[in-house]
């Protein structure tokens, strides 16, 4: 699979979040990362890339087969590592000590910090990729997913993410909350 591949995939029509400018913003939460050796960043640049490039919203395997797909494509110094990072956004849980795990979750979750205006269009991007859904299915399934994140002491595994980003997170997750409850 190519670039242009990867760009194709990115830029299906049912993909209003889970697109390129998604893959963009991580890449750009990347670049603010320090301490990383330019190994670590190879790895986690390739694991944002390959991380969503299979997305069908009416399917529960899509981290295992894009984890699978870049696996088939990337050499072999770097398939493991990245097939294992992608297999952790299925649930965002990451083992203490995981320093690529983390940083790659705590990127991935960044849009829950978004500014405001820029969180309701992500939010309203994800109900879009879940049209096929009913709206009262929709909203106990999503507010599920958002309790559950609401409810961790800290959203962002990296310390430094959650230090800058908690706070916020936690104010749109709740803005979001109130809305699907209405």
């Amino acid at each position: 699979m190519t670039r242009e591949d990867l760009i194709a995939a990115y830029s299906a029509a049912n993909r209003h979040y889970h697109n390129l400018a998604h893959i963009q913003d991580c890449l750009d939460q990347l670049a603010r990362v320090d301490a990383l050796s330019g190994a670590e960043r190879t790895i986690l640049e390739a694991a944002i890339w390959w991380h969503d490039v299979v997305y069908d919203p009416t399917r529960s395997d899509n981290e295992e087969l894009s984890a699978q797909l870049a696996e088939q494509n990337l050499g072999a110094e770097m398939r493991e590592e990245v097939g294992r990072l992608i297999r952790l956004t299925r649930t965002h849980q990451v083992e203490a000590g995981d320093k690529l795990g983390t940083i790659l979750i705590s990127i991935d979750l960044s849009i829950l910090a978004a500014e405001p205006a820029r969180y309701d269009t992500y939010a309203a991007a994800i109900r879009k990729e879940f049209a096929h859904v009913p709206d009262a299915v929709y909203r106990a399934g999503r507010s599920d997913v958002l309790q559950r994140f609401a409810a961790k002491p800290v959203i962002f595994p990296d310390a430094v993410f959650a230090q800058a980003l908690d706070w916020r997170a936690r104010e749109n997750l709740a803005r979001e909350l109130a809305v699907l409850s209405e």
